[in-house]
């Protein structure tokens, strides 16, 4: 689903809607999958740290939720509208940052401490 594209990044493709959520979510279970393909082994990161995503210049926390299709990402209707993302949903250009990227965005917006798993 996601392929290495640089240094800090992987690149892939989702649909990107308008979501009723607080926050930027993927379906549960696909969130955990990916979560564990990119971060590694669940217990070496931290559980409750989310996917950082990427779409054009804006940063994303992501989280999962039962209630979003797979393959989809659904973002707040204040961010899809920065986004210029409507409805229906276009397929768009995704990338998620590696653990140690992510890391550090998620310190810089004040997510926990922004150590490095161990």
């Amino acid at each position: 689903m996601f392929e290495d594209f640089s240094r800090g990044y992987y690149l892939g493709r989702m649909y990107v809607e308008p979501h009723e959520a607080d926050s930027p979510v993927m379906q549960d279970e696909e969130f955990e999958k990916v979560r564990n393909d990119i971060y590694g082994d669940e217990k070496a990161y931290d559980a409750k740290k989310p996917l950082v995503v990427k779409i054009g210049k804006q940063h994303l926390v992501v989280d999962g939720d039962e209630g979003v299709p797979t393959g989809t990402l659904g973002v707040p209707r204040h961010v899809a509208e920065g986004l210029r993302i409507r409805n229906p949903p276009s397929v768009e250009d995704v990338l998620i940052a590696k653990k140690g990227h992510a890391t550090r965005i998620l310190s810089l917006i004040g997510f926990g401490d922004g150590r490095e798993p161990s």
